[in-house]
Order: C-alpha cells, then structure tokens, then sequence
C-alpha cells in the first residue's frame, strides 16, 4: 500500500470499531468510490471540524452553541437526564423516549483514572439545577462501579435542591441468559427484585 494510502488505513484502525483489516478495506472502498463516497466524507470531516463546539449549556457536541437539543423548544425543560458521555446521551436521545433536556458530565468518577469531581461537569449540573425550573433529575450513569459511585456523589450534591431526583434501573436485560451476566448486573437485579403480580 502507498505511503498516503497506509497512513489513512493506520488511521481510520485507531477508531473505535476499526481494526487494521477493516481499515484496509473502507481504505479500498473509499478509492473504489472515490466521487460517491470519499470527496462527500472529506467535505463532512471538514466541516465538523471547522464548526464542532461543546455545548456551553449541557456539554453535547454540535456545530452550534448551544447545540439543537439545548435549542428545541419541543422540550420539557423540567426534566433533566444526567449521563457520562456524549456518546450516552447519543443512544438515549436515539430512543426518542425522554422528552427532556441532557446534561453531559464528561465521564465518571474514578479514584484509579485520577478523575475527581472538579474534573467532571459537576459544578455546572448544580447550578443548571440551582438556578431552578428544573422538577426531576434522571442520574443515566453506566451500571458500573465508578458510575454508580458518580451516581451517588450527584445524589449527594443535589439532595438539598426540591428535585425529584430518579435513577435508570439495572438489573436482567430482556432476553438476557443468567449464565452470560457478570456479577455486578446480578447482584444489581437481585438488590432490585420486586414481587410478582
């Protein structure tokens, strides 16, 4: 392969999903379809990163400040979802069931990573939450420990606001067999047993 051509192979396979083998052929099929696919892939790479900011408001990336989500007004601003990622806000915007606003903290605390909360999002989600409007809190973290630990941190720093403060459940994912399960999503779903009807 060309020296152009592999550099671009070696760097599409640092993307998450993309091994070398997998490179090699977008490389290939980009070259194929050179008119079709790689000048429109170009011209959207470039215009996202001429325009790409994070949101001011909630931390989601976009080409505006604030990003679409913060600007819709279809939105029930009273409800708050907290994730890690923008990659989680992402997913759950996808589903089309919350109907309100986001608030991406930009990870997860972890003693291990060295992450604490000033490195976080943290002190910009009270303050949305101060400054008022907002009636209930969806704490989205990741069903691991550092997620559930953040969950509990945010907890703490929001009880004294009159918030109805939720968090998603975790436990049995529908189809899931319990052979398959790690520890934590068992012991998850045993701490959130209820009775049968």
């Amino acid at each position: 392969m060309a020296g152009e051509l592999d550099t671009l192979s070696q760097a599409l396979a640092r993307l998450p999903g993309l091994g070398p083998r997998s490179a090699r052929r977008a490389v290939l099929y980009l070259v194929k379809k050179r008119e079709a696919a790689m000048e429109p892939l170009l011209a959207a790479l470039q215009a996202v990163a001429d325009k790409l900011v994070t949101c001011s408001t909630c931390g989601n990336v976009d080409t505006v400040d604030p990003c679409q989500l913060c600007q819709d007004p279809r939105r029930d601003e009273r409800l708050l979802c907290v994730v890690e990622e923008v990659a989680d806000l992402w997913a759950l915007d996808r589903s089309r069931l919350f109907p309100g606003r986001y608030h991406v903290l930009g990870g997860r605390l972890s003693a291990l990573e060295g992450i604490r909360p000033e490195d976080l999002g943290i002190d910009t989600l009270v303050r949305r939450v101060a400054a008022g409007g907002i009636d209930e809190v969806v704490l989205a973290m990741n069903a691991t420990l550092e997620g559930q630990t953040t969950a509990h941190y945010l907890a703490e720093r929001l009880e004294k606001f009159p918030i109805r403060l939720t968090q998603l459940a975790h436990g049995l994912p529908v189809g899931g067999e319990l052979d398959y399960l790690d520890e934590g999503t068992l012991a998850q779903a045993l701490r959130a047993r209820r009775p049968v009807a």
